[in-house]
């Protein structure tokens, strides 16, 4: 099964590094959402300096701005808060989107072709999933450089270090992962790209906004926070935001860290499964 999932996944990477162009909409969400989106609503520079014809107090201005920064989760500007969030919303694009490959695997009898060789069902699954989750972390490390490049971009926390850097793309790689095995089972199961879309636009859109990736959970609805506590997309998003803004972490951060993990872990291992019975049923020789 091993060799038969890395073959497989060997070859739908090679179509994808022979064809440069489709990093590229990857690398220009990135610019977008952190550069122009980022940059723009900056919520630390929303802050006046006068009211009026009377201008504020350096001080009080100053503690203005750290009350903001608190709410943000001690990010010193907003793309700092954002990074994480745009990362997985990158990332979770790219696993849904991936699927199109498969249908058209589909449609043009290449599928059906392995569904009648001598290989198990698990490895045309799992090659489905790994092609799209290695593309898709290649565009997550993408996407943080970017954000350490532009002007006034990613500031990382006192005491940043490998450990922090692993820990980030850890967790954005099991909610990768976890949602890639959920997305590919959808592929396998349609038969046009059509209803494919259609799925995608349903799914990815809320599990993105009813998450912290782009504003705090303190500023949502009660009934709101609730759904978005729970999200795995918010688990991995404050994971990587924690270990972003503080650099050195406590014992009730690394805590907080642990629980995150071990939720993400879970999520990856149940999603792997539920998304591998899905295709198995979805997978028949037509």
């Amino acid at each position: 099964m091993f060799n038969d999932t890395l073959a497989l996944t060997g070859r739908s990477l090679k179509k994808w590094i022979r064809n440069p162009a489709a990093i590229m909409p990857g690398v220009f969400m990135a610019v977008f959402w952190l550069a122009l989106f980022g940059s723009s609503f900056n919520s630390v520079n929303l802050v006046p300096t006068q009211v009026g014809n009377t201008p504020l107090s350096p001080t009080l201005v100053l503690q203005i701005k750290s009350a903001i920064s608190s709410v943000f989760g001690g990010a010193s500007n907003y793309i700092t808060f954002l990074t994480a969030g745009i990362i997985t919303l990158i990332v979770i694009i790219n696993m849904a989107y991936g699927g199109i490959d498969i249908v058209i695997d589909r449609q043009i009898g290449y599928l059906n072709s392995l569904l009648t060789s001598p290989i198990t069902r698990a490895s045309i699954f799992f090659s489905g999933a790994m092609q799209n989750f290695v593309k898709a972390m290649f565009i997550a490390v993408i996407t943080f450089l970017v954000a350490v490049v532009l002007p006034n971009g990613l500031q990382v926390g006192a005491g940043f270090g490998v450990f922090n850097l692993l820990g980030i793309f850890a967790a954005i790689a099991l909610v990768t992962f976890g949602f890639g095995c959920l997305f590919t089972a959808v592929a396998f199961s349609v038969k046009v790209v059509d209803s494919l879309i259609a799925i995608i636009n349903f799914l990815t859109f809320p599990l993105v906004f009813m998450s912290s990736a782009m504003f705090p959970l303190g500023t949502f609805p009660a009934w709101l926070k609730g759904i978005a506590e729970v999200n795995p997309v918010t688990k991995a998003v404050e994971t990587a935001r924690l270990l972003i803004v503080n650099g050195n972490l406590t014992g009730e951060k690394l805590s907080t860290l642990a629980g995150n993990m071990l939720y993400l872990v879970v999520f990856a291992v149940v999603l792997a499964i539920i998304g591998y019975l899905i295709a198995r049923r979805a997978l028949k020789a037509e």
